[in-house]
């Protein structure tokens, strides 16, 4: 069993990661609030259950895609317990196939390792490679669960401050499909 933290309203004293110190940095620069654990390593969304029942919130679980030549990418968020569909996915979107990215392209492209895809990778993606695309259910939630860009710190904001702040600070925008 994952240890979790108390809640807190404020930023870690000290990051890991650069991804992590741009998280909250933006979050203070937009005053953006949110509520934050840290815990153990947590990399499987049923580690995930102790996070969703101390901050009140459904994670959403985050992939890292690709097309097959790998030259277009994609962030996909959706709900945590629901299955991915590749094909679901392509036909919503109107693309080719699409696989998940290699670990490599998760490191440089997004910040992050295996387990720790988030949507504030789009803040490291300058020239917007990555095209950030929402399940229809989680862009209709209320509260949006994430990782903060590291395995060990998991967050709850406002989905609408995600989808309709943070994205175009960042001059990304959401995608939204029903898969």
């Amino acid at each position: 069993m994952i240890n979790v933290s108390e809640i807190y309203t404020t930023a870690p004293a000290g990051f890991s990661t650069p991804l992590q110190e741009k998280t909250y940095s933006a979050l203070a620069e937009l005053d953006i609030p949110f509520e934050r654990v840290e815990t153990d390593e947590v990399i499987t969304m049923e580690d995930c259950a102790r996070v969703d029942e101390k901050l009140d919130m459904d994670m959403v679980k985050t992939l890292f895609l690709c097309s097959r030549k790998k030259t277009d990418f994609y962030l996909f968020i959706t709900a945590g317990d629901k299955p991915f569909s590749a094909k679901r996915f392509k036909n919503a979107l109107g693309v080719q196939a699409v696989s998940f990215a290699p670990p490599e392209a998760m490191t440089d492209m997004l910040g992050t390792k295996i387990g720790a895809a988030t949507v504030f990778s789009a803040l490291l993606d300058s020239a917007r490679n990555v095209r950030i695309v929402f399940d229809k259910e989680v862009a209709d939630s209320e509260w949006y669960g994430c990782s903060d860009g590291t395995t060990t710190g998991y967050m709850k904001i406002l989905t609408e401050k995600v989808i309709g702040t943070l994205l175009p600070y960042t001059k990304h925008s959401a995608e939204i499909i029903e898969v």
